[in-house]
């Protein structure tokens, strides 16, 4: 083993349209959230859906490669790191939650044909 390292791979859908940010600085984000989906049999012998949501964070050429490329419903690939997140909401209660910021992407399903109809 070389370093350890914070790093995660997720296979799923994109629940919905990236939405993407620019700043004042010039820095874009694109924000969207991966469905991923685990099948598991009970005790019992029957069959279950785990779906678990994701949200990822890419920035700067990733983020303009988001915007062109993804769309709600397509198959990614992501790859990236976890980031632990906190804030205080506007009554003061402590939140906590993880993202994935993308180091890359690969799109497995293609890009639906808007030409037609």
């Amino acid at each position: 083993m070389n370093t350890l390292r914070n790093k995660v791979s997720l296979i799923g859908r994109l629940g919905g349209q990236p939405e993407v940010t620019t700043f004042d600085t010039g820095r874009t984000l694109a924000r969207f959230t991966v469905a991923t989906n685990e099948n598991y049999k009970d005790k019992n012998g029957q069959w279950h859906e785990n779906t678990q949501w994701h949200t990822v964070n890419a920035w700067g050429k990733i983020a303009e490669r988001v915007q062109k490329s993804l769309q709600k419903g397509q198959e990614v690939i992501v790859e990236g790191k976890l980031v632990h997140q906190s804030y205080e909401t506007k009554t003061g209660e402590k939140r906590y939650g993880t993202i994935i910021e993308a180091s890359e992407f690969l799109l497995l399903t293609p890009k639906a044909d808007t030409t037609k109809k």
